[in-house]
């Protein structure tokens, strides 16, 4: 026993010890301190790689050459004014309308057309993209990849030495992953920091950043979907952050010392003349209960009352309990039973039945498999039709206990599954952001009115100006509005 103590006792100490030496080499580009990192840049740079293909299959990215690079020009401008200014950057447009942006490991930046729709100055955009920067410079996702390696590595030790440990190992990793799965807010601090930093020493004002939040306050909670979280899910917000910032601001502009600041309201403007706003029915809108896809032609019904979420690479539908859903994407495969094949293959379930149809003159395939073990008991209906060269699939899940009650449910949607013919369908037109010039000073309330916002969409807009209703503005004064399809 004495033996046996001691050689876990060794092993504790070896890997304590490995680790101690592991931080002594591990120095953040940012603050200059030792911390533990388990994570090469080399690492960071494959991740990002990975990563970025995968969002912006998921997420789609917005196809405008002049915006992106207008965009990559500015990131690089802050890049060379920041702590890694030796790492390659790259940012991206995702075509989505949520507000948002965010950095993944490796130097890649996102930022939505939603956020990029209510930013109303260079000076902001500038302050935004140095905050996303400051994550990648500081290491964050990294950083809190780190902790949680040593949270299942500890629990790793006393599973190796406990039975107790090990019956609950696989529960207290995923809550390990839970836990570090956003920054924190002293990550956040340190981002909206290092974008004033940034932002100032690349000459712009980052007052205007504070201004940004105090939209992002009034526009909270956003009331779009898109399959991404918004600002709000992601950047924890603090009641004092505007003040911080401002301090922040002041403080760099004072050891700066310039005299002047650049904001390039107009300039920045001008780039958002078009920008798609809102969601862009040609890749998929709902209307009386029926998705329909313009774009890729066909449609299809949504269970009443269910939930559903629309990205580029599949269409998402949860039932109001939770206990049920459907996914419709596409299938890599030549023919439906090739489809069925790959996905019984693949997931290697028990298969209850499988059979061949056609749908609409479309070859279809059908497959039913069981999923049983101590923790799963789940039945679903896969469902794979060939329309032209593409198979799509639809996947119906549920319980085993819930699976009668739900298979009329599943069966309704994907056997409705029909090409659009409707031409009014087919045809349809995102609403689109236009720039237009004040001609006389007023209110924002009179100035949207006289450029035809009607008397419903004005504190919206008004908000898409980072603006009050009863706020003055100057004669040439150029405002955001919305043109409907």
């Amino acid at each position: 026993m004495e033996k046996h103590h001691f050689l876990k006792m060794a092993c504790i100490i070896s890997i304590f010890a490995f680790f101690a030496w592991f931080v002594s080499c591990a120095v953040n580009p940012v603050t200059g301190k030792k911390e533990l990192m388990l994570v090469s840049q080399s690492q960071e740079i494959q991740w990002g790689e990975q990563g970025d293909k995968d969002i912006l299959r998921t997420y789609g990215s917005y196809n405008d050459k002049n915006l992106s690079a207008y965009l990559d020009s500015l990131g690089q401008k802050l890049v060379s004014v920041s702590h890694r200014s030796q790492l390659k950057f790259y940012f991206r447009v995702l075509d989505t309308p949520v507000v948002n942006a965010f950095a993944i490991p490796g130097g890649y930046v996102y930022l939505t057309r939603g956020i990029l729709a209510y930013l109303n100055n260079e000076a902001e955009l500038a302050a935004v993209m140095g905050h996303e920067i400051g994550h990648v410079a500081a290491r964050h996702s990294a950083k809190q990849y780190s902790k949680a390696q040593v949270a299942q590595l500890g629990l790793g030790l006393a599973s190796a030495f406990s039975e107790d440990f090990r019956k609950y190992a696989g529960l207290a990793q995923f809550g390990a992953g839970l836990l570090f799965l956003k920054f924190s807010r002293d990550d956040e601090r340190q981002a909206d920091a290092l974008g004033v930093a940034y932002a100032s020493k690349a000459g712009y004002n980052a007052l205007e950043m504070a201004d940004f939040f105090v939209t992002l306050d009034r526009l909270n909670p956003s009331s779009e979907t898109g399959g991404l979280p918004d600002w709000f899910s992601t950047h924890p917000n603090s009641k004092n952050r505007i003040k911080v910032v401002r301090k922040i601001a002041l403080e760099w502009q004072q050891k700066l010392g310039k005299r002047r600041w650049k904001i390039d309201r107009s300039a920045y403007l001008q780039k958002l003349n078009g920008l798609v706003y809102g969601q862009d029915p040609r890749q998929g809108f709902v209307e009386k209960g029926v998705f329909y896809h313009p774009q890729l032609q066909f449609y299809f019904p949504i269970p009443q009352n269910w939930k559903l979420t629309n990205t580029p690479s599949q269409v998402q539908m949860v039932s109001p309990k939770k206990d049920a859903a459907i996914i419709f994407t596409l299938a890599n495969s030549k023919t439906p039973a090739a489809a069925a094949e790959k996905y019984i293959g693949d997931t290697k379930g028990k298969v209850i039945s499988s059979d061949a149809m056609r749908l609409y003159g479309y070859p279809a395939y059908r497959v039913v498999v069981d999923f049983v073990s101590d923790d799963t008991n789940t039945r679903m209906m896969a469902f794979f039709i060939q329309k032209a060269q593409q198979v799509y699939s639809f996947y119906g899940m549920t319980t085993l206990a819930l699976y009668n009650r739900y298979q009329k449910v599943f069966e309704s949607t994907m056997y409705h599954f029909n090409k659009m013919k409707n031409p009014l369908r087919l045809n349809v037109k995102p609403d689109r952001i236009r720039i237009r010039k004040v001609t006389r000073t007023a209110t924002v309330r009179k100035a949207l009115l006289l450029l035809g916002v009607p008397a419903g969409e004005l504190i919206k807009t008004a908000l898409l100006n980072g603006r009050s209703l009863g706020d003055t503005i100057q004669a040439n004064t150029l405002l955001k509005i919305v043109v409907k399809k």
